[in-house]
């Protein structure tokens, strides 16, 4: 029994005694207040067992409504009133909840009554005396809700100064609620708001223990709790999971014997976090070869001196990742580099070459002279390669749309690794079909991705056991529509559950630190801007076969040609065919096309910028304009955007240039519809395009002519 009942009882046996000592009477004066003495005993311990039981009562359950329930039954069987409830104020305020009730008061179970309501319980909620009403005066007491009572009391539950609900009864059947009864339930009311206040915060505890626990193992990151000898105390999933151990088996194991290869690091951490001084993450390799970040912090509390956390995060992948980052900026940088460095080269080149093919074409240079100049139009065409070449390394440059033969890149790609398949004993079997038709596309991307499957191929079975052969087998083929080509190995294979993952960026079935998940899906996107199919399967006889499928009709995405404007506009007119006007701001240039065109008879105009080039153009009419596409007009508007606007008729007649190599510039100029040249490119392609936009035989040229390779399209 509780010290407070065992005072309780006290009391009343004290007040008795002290009744019957402290006057004598005569006997039947004795008599009879013996037996009120008697009366008052009973009625005190009746009160002692009762509030006995209510602390049995309150201490069963710490559910908030389970206790509401059990209130309303003990004041039920102890208390002699028509209906009760209990009421429970919402954590976040405005309103209270009925979550327990009986007799006249039933109608209230589980409402929400507002914080405006004008019944006594919400005024009680402020209060912190119990309040009372009765019909006396004519009009029944509103309790909440609208529901009336002809005698009611509530009483605020209070504890540590906050009001976490009440306690109300109603309609005494006596008429009238005794003083002893008040009290009794005065004293209820105390008890219950302390067990409703303990249960309240019981259930924060746990909620927030909860939530800790559900983070605790949510986390990507490994997370243990050390004490002060480093002995692991908690361990979430991620860190079970990251040493390949199970959370109970690192329980009360020395950190230092879950990570070995790291044991200077964590010391190191730890002992900053103990300090209170600033923790620097720090990296360690494993003895897998992978990489881990770790770190730690200390947990504050007098109680537990010395205990921290340590957080524990594989970053291998995020290495890697961060690794092609940066060597990304870095190509982008030269990339950038390199593509204003073309520019300013591209326009000088096209002038030496072009000037070194018109001399050569002059009958009046010696045997001598000729061969000086075919060595600085060779060279001048060698610098040009040399730009494209130092484009492609830096950058992805735009799709070169173009013929290629799929035998010859896989025989390129086999030579390529055939140093390092010799090396590893690996044997290539390769079948061409020479029936195979050219298809249309990027090779340098095709080759890409015939390079990636026939490296994939080489890493597969350079594992294998003695006893596994290390064959790789190469073939291309040819349906109805399609130029087929399959690499086939005879490695380990890729399990069933892998298969619809396997071209996902940055899935990988490789080793850590032997490959970064790209190559598959870059290739897969490569083919299928191609138009085609990648695909895998597993190999009959075990190992894996991949397939790429072509279309033989051509690249599908190949830039539609604009269609010609034909609508009138103010200014030139076309005119005769002979006349031209050629709009470049580089005097070399626009000298090397002088020159050129003069000597075919035609009637040369040259502007160095759009204002010359529109004052020609408003007073003279041009059959053909061979004008540089990038020459400025304006803000955001270069000089073929402005011709073709102002001038659409002659879009028919205009041949553009640009020393320009970024992958927008040509797009924008397959876009505008008319023929164009990268610079440097040679005469004698320049002249069969002239001559086909005016309707002419073309002049004879010098040398081949390489038009797909200067992006030359027909207007």
């Amino acid at each position: 029994m509780s010290a407070w009942l065992i005072g309780l009882m006290a009391a009343a046996v004290g007040v008795v005694v002290g009744r019957l000592l402290s006057r004598p009477s005569a006997p039947t004066e004795r008599d009879a207040e013996l037996a009120r003495a008697r009366a008052e005993v009973s009625r005190r311990l009746a009160d002692v067992f009762a509030l006995q039981e209510l602390s049995f009562v309150l201490s069963e359950s710490l559910q908030p409504n389970r206790i509401a329930e059990q209130i309303i039954g003990y004041l039920k069987r102890f208390t002699d009133v028509g209906g009760a409830l209990v009421a429970l104020a919402t954590e976040t305020g405005g309103t209270a909840r009925v979550a327990a009730s009986s007799g006249s008061l039933m109608s209230l179970q589980g409402r929400e009554i507002p914080d405006d309501d004008p019944g006594l319980l919400v005024t009680a909620l402020g209060e912190e005396r119990m309040l009372q009403g009765d019909a006396s005066g004519g009009t029944a007491p509103m309790l909440a809700g609208g529901v009336t009572a002809s005698r009611v009391a509530v009483f605020p539950l209070r504890a540590h100064g906050v009001t976490i609900g009440a306690l109300a009864v109603a309609d005494p059947r006596a008429g009238g609620f005794e003083a002893d009864t008040l009290r009794l339930l005065s004293t209820v009311a105390t008890h219950a708001a302390i067990v409703l206040s303990n249960a309240r915060f019981f259930d924060l505890v746990r909620t927030g223990r909860d939530q800790w626990e559900t983070t605790f193992n949510a986390l990507a990151e490994g997370l243990a709790v050390v004490d002060a000898t480093d002995t692991i105390r908690r361990a979430n999933r991620s860190l079970a999971r990251l040493v390949g151990q199970s959370v109970p088996a690192l329980s009360n194991r020395s950190l230092f014997d879950v990570f070995p290869y790291g044991a200077d690091a964590f010391q190191t951490l730890l002992a900053a976090a103990r300090r209170g001084g600033p923790v620097q993450p720090m990296a360690v390799r494993t003895e897998h070869g992978r990489t881990l970040r770790i770190s730690a912090a200390p947990i504050g509390g007098e109680a537990t001196p010395g205990l921290a956390i340590v957080l524990v995060e594989d970053v291998t992948e995020q290495e890697a990742l961060e690794s092609q980052l940066i060597q990304s900026e870095k190509m982008a940088a030269v990339g950038q580099l390199v593509s204003g460095v073309a520019h300013e080269l591209n326009n000088p080149l096209t002038s030496i070459a072009g000037l070194a093919e018109f001399l050569l074409e002059q009958s009046a240079a010696g045997e001598r002279d000729r061969d000086h100049l075919r060595v600085i139009r060779e060279q001048a065409e060698r610098a040009g390669r040399i730009v494209r070449n130092l484009l492609t390394f830096a950058r992805k440059g735009p799709a070169e749309i173009e013929a290629f033969d799929l035998n010859d890149i896989v025989q390129r790609t086999v030579a390529l690794i055939g140093y390092e398949v010799g090396l590893r004993e690996i044997k290539l079997e390769l079948t061409l079909d020479p029936t195979l038709p050219a298809l249309t596309g990027d090779r340098y991307q095709v080759q890409q991705v015939v390079l990636n499957l026939v490296a994939n191929a080489v890493h597969a079975v350079q594992t294998n056991s003695p006893d596994r052969p290390r064959r790789i087998a190469i073939a291309t083929s040819r349906t109805d529509a399609d130029a087929l080509l399959t690499v086939r190995d005879t490695g380990p294979g890729i399990p069933d559950s892998l298969l619809p993952h396997i071209f996902t960026p940055f899935f990988t079935t490789k080793d850590p630190g032997h490959g970064t998940g790209l190559g598959l899906s870059v290739s897969y996107r490569i083919v299928e801007g191609h138009g085609g199919a990648l695909t895998v399967r597993a190999a009959s006889g075990g190992g894996a076969e991949f397939a790429m499928r072509l279309p033989l009709e051509g690249h599908p995405e190949t830039p539609s040609r604009v269609s010609t404007a034909r609508a009138e506009a103010p200014g030139s007119q076309v005119g005769a065919p002979k006349t031209v006007l050629v709009v470049d701001e580089d005097p070399g240039v626009r000298r090397m096309l002088t020159v050129l065109l003069t000597d075919g008879n035609h009637v040369v105009d040259a502007a160095a910028d759009t204002s010359q080039a529109t004052t020609l153009l408003e007073t003279r009419a041009y059959g053909l304009i061979i004008a540089d596409a990038r020459v400025p007009v304006s803000a955001g508007e270069r000089f073929a955007d402005y011709l073709l606007r102002r001038w659409p008729a002659l879009r028919a007649r205009t041949v553009l240039l640009t020393a320009d190599v970024r992958p927008d510039t040509e797009a924008w100029l397959r876009a505008l519809g008319c023929p164009f040249f990268i610079k440097p490119f040679r005469m004698g392609e320049l002249k069969a395009a002239i001559g086909a936009v005016l309707g002419a035989d073309a002049p004879t040229s010098v040398g081949a002519t390489r038009p797909a390779e200067h992006g030359l399209e027909a207007g």
